[in-house]
């Protein structure tokens, strides 16, 4: 059994609370963590900005904030009607949204100096709306990428599972119907909570590629369950239609690494391999038997690939 031990209770991490305003008006909770050793003057320079996913929050970097946050200076944020954030109007639910987000945190909060950015899953598409949004930022102010558990389109939307909600049932709900349960959240979520032992199952069987301790697969799915029906609805189309292969080549411009375990049931590695395919100079780091939470579910690994990346940073900055 693969047993991560946090050093502290799983989702207690926190920072310095900030607030971003996004352009159109939504207040973004923000956390930065100041190193507490830098090491070497290069290192304290960087910011690393870890963007989480879909219907997640800023807790499940979990492992990398305590790993990081000692030699790092960190910020990590809840993406729009996630976790403490404040919530969007659904017609601002998506990706292309997500990347000017991302571009106001950075303006915002880190700084003119170097940033290296991370993100899993929809936060990985929200990385490559940034650079479909603003390019002239890769290789000047952002100066790293890593990719973790995503894709750049072609998403299996029946594979998109969550808490008593498969992918399959939400793409075969019409548009109407979604608003009309949009607006009963009190009656889905409750539907959602009743059936909290089938949505277990369906958390550790979709997120995980092996054995997991009960703990990690618990603390995913209160971050699941906690995201509301209307969320989970006004951001599925946009996940799904996620297409931004052609920006792809706006990486090239900075060291890039792709992380995926080779047991993802939601974006597989085909999608991490299509990356590589459309832009070679990327990186891929396949971890052997992990799932979709490998941010959890082999956080070493992970963050072991952080580090690499961060030191070819370091070196080319």
């Amino acid at each position: 059994m693969n047993r991560p031990s946090p050093a502290q209770p799983l989702g207690s991490v926190r920072g310095l609370a900030r607030e971003v305003v996004t352009d159109d008006g939504v207040k973004l909770h923000v956390e930065v963590d100041e190193p507490a050793k830098p090491t070497r003057e290069a290192t304290s320079r960087l910011t690393v900005v870890l963007v989480h996913g879909y219907a997640l929050n800023l807790d499940c970097w979990h492992f990398q904030r305590l790993a990081l946050r000692a030699t790092h200076r960190l910020v990590t944020y809840d993406q729009r009607s996630h976790g403490r954030s404040g919530r969007s109007s659904s017609e601002h639910c998506t990706i292309e949204q997500l990347g000017r987000d991302l571009a106001d945190v950075l303006d915002q909060v880190t700084g003119p100096g170097p940033v290296v950015v991370i993100g899993h899953s929809m936060g990985a598409m929200a990385i490559m709306a940034l650079a479909e949004h603003r390019p002239e930022e890769f290789g000047a102010r952002v100066r790293g990428v890593a990719l973790i558990s995503t894709t750049a389109g072609g998403l299996d939307a029946e594979a998109l599972g969550l808490p008593g909600l498969p992918g399959r049932f939400l793409q075969r709900l019409t548009p109407a119907l979604i608003a009309t349960l949009a607006k009963a959240p009190r009656l889905v979520d409750t539907g959602r909570r009743a059936s909290s032992g089938i949505a277990l199952k369906l958390t550790r069987r979709l997120a995980f590629g092996g054995p997991v301790d009960d703990e990690i697969v618990d603390f995913t799915d209160v971050m699941l369950a906690g995201t509301p029906f209307h969320v989970v609805a006004d951001f599925f189309p946009g996940v799904e239609v996620h297409d931004k292969t052609s920006t792809l080549h706006v990486l090239k411009q900075v060291p890039t690494v792709v992380v995926c375990g080779s047991l993802d049931a939601i974006t597989p590695m085909d999608s991490s391999r299509q990356i590589i395919a459309s832009e070679p100079s990327v990186e891929l780091a396949e971890i052997a038997g992990a799932g979709h939470m490998v941010i959890l579910e082999r956080p070493a690994e992970v963050t072991a690939a952080i580090v690499a990346l961060l030191s070819r940073v370091e070196v080319d900055a």
